[in-house]
């Protein structure tokens, strides 16, 4: 058994793994849905670029930072344990390249593209492995001071509601002031919405999501020996109860549906392995309905143009998440414990504030070095033909004149 051990723990993670690089097919397909026809290319490149980008500068720097673990000695040292520390370096490079997937959908249909993949470079690579390796790994004695000794628990995150999507909701946020609103949003004061260009599109980018969660939560034991069915089941509740608030809040609004699964989701993924089903179903579906009236307030109100909502879906829902995993999980609650409300709530707030400050930085950085917005004539032509030089149905374009 002991030499079965690490095999199945790599195939476990492994599949993990897996599940959780299907789910950057999910945050492509749901910004195609989303943007208007003439960003949809641009879409598809960004994520799966942004995805290359990610997991070379994380295996350069980032993994080290966070863990101290490096790869730079030869295959057969790495490998040792049939390669279970670089299957686990290839779960891990999944969630951190989730970050510049969320903000993708922020600053959708007027951000330059060398800009945007030298900001991912600097939030994975140096960014982000900081709040990681505070939260995970017990970097800089937060875990053992700040939270145990004066707070009265370690933060918990499970799966990454503050370290994954708090963290790059509020990244994103910063984006999208650096870049301001994309040109006729408001005009004239009043909030103009282009609709979604295709509904299917931003469906199937939703289940693909949905169903990756299951080895984005689940696997997060990662080990055989640690798995939990608490885990799924609190995933599955809290994705019903997001889309359920949806629904209502949302007017049956399709769009607001299949987001509003994703918004359970992100807000479980912290205490998904302490809270009682019950709990998860509520902590889902306050976060289905946060969704939907923070992205109405936000972009048609304040008029900040996040165009996918991503700060309201994985910003506020992911320290909604944080936060909840304080409340649920407590045991007078039917939770398993071992949590405070302080903690959680000191943690998830200084992890989304980590977010912004990190992402005002990187992005002023970008955006002073190389300018980070197209030009106006470049915007109105879509970030398809102005930066790839082909659109989605280039017969299409062809017949219209548009090349």
């Amino acid at each position: 058994m002991d030499q079965v051990q690490p095999g199945a723990d790599v195939f476990f993670l492994l599949m993990g793994a897996i599940l959780v690089f299907a789910m950057h097919g999910g945050f492509a397909f749901l910004e195609v849905g989303t943007v208007r026809h003439k960003n949809q290319v641009n879409a598809l490149v960004k994520i799966l670029v942004d995805f290359a980008i990610s997991t070379t500068v994380y295996f350069a720097l980032g993994y080290y930072l966070s863990y101290g673990v490096s790869f730079l000695a030869n295959a057969q040292t790495i490998s040792s344990e049939q390669g279970l520390n670089l299957v686990k370096f290839f779960f891990l490079a999944t969630f951190a390249a989730a970050v510049p997937a969320i903000v993708s959908g922020g600053i959708a249909e007027r951000a330059r593209f060398v800009p945007q993949c030298a900001a991912t470079a600097l939030l994975v690579g140096l960014a982000y492995p900081l709040i990681e390796g505070t939260v995970w790994n017990k970097n800089f004695g937060l875990q053992d001071g700040l939270f145990a000794q004066t707070l009265g628990a370690p933060f918990k995150d499970f799966a990454g509601s503050i370290v994954v999507h708090a963290f790059g909701g509020w990244a994103a946020f910063a984006a999208v002031r650096q870049l301001g609103a994309r040109i006729g949003r408001y005009d004239r004061g009043r909030p103009i919405s282009p609709p979604p260009s295709s509904i299917p599109w931003l469906a199937m980018g939703s289940w693909l999501l949905c169903i990756g969660w299951f080895g984005f939560n689940v696997m997060s034991a990662q080990s055989l020996k640690a798995i939990s069915g608490l885990v799924a089941i609190n995933s599955l509740m809290a994705m019903c109860g997001g889309i359920l608030a949806a629904l209502v809040a949302g007017k049956n609004d399709p769009g607001f549906v299949h987001n509003g699964a994703l918004a359970g989701l992100v807000a479980i993924c912290a205490g998904s392995d302490v809270m009682h089903p019950i709990g998860g179903f509520i902590t889902g579906a306050v976060a289905g309905a946060v969704f939907v009236v923070m992205f109405q307030v936000s972009t048609n109100k304040w008029q900040i143009d996040d165009v996918l909502g991503v700060w309201a879906l994985h910003g506020l829902c992911g320290l909604w998440g944080g936060i909840a995993c304080g409340i649920f999980g407590l045991s007078v609650l039917g939770g398993l414990g071992g949590v405070t409300f302080a903690s959680q709530f000191v943690g998830s707030v200084l992890g989304a504030a980590f977010g912004f400050v990190a992402g005002t930085i990187v992005y002023w950085i970008v955006d002073m070095a190389f300018g980070f917005r197209l030009a106006p004539d470049e915007e109105r032509r879509g970030a398809d033909l102005s930066i790839h030089k082909i659109g989605a149905n280039p017969e299409e374009d062809v017949r219209m004149g548009r090349v």
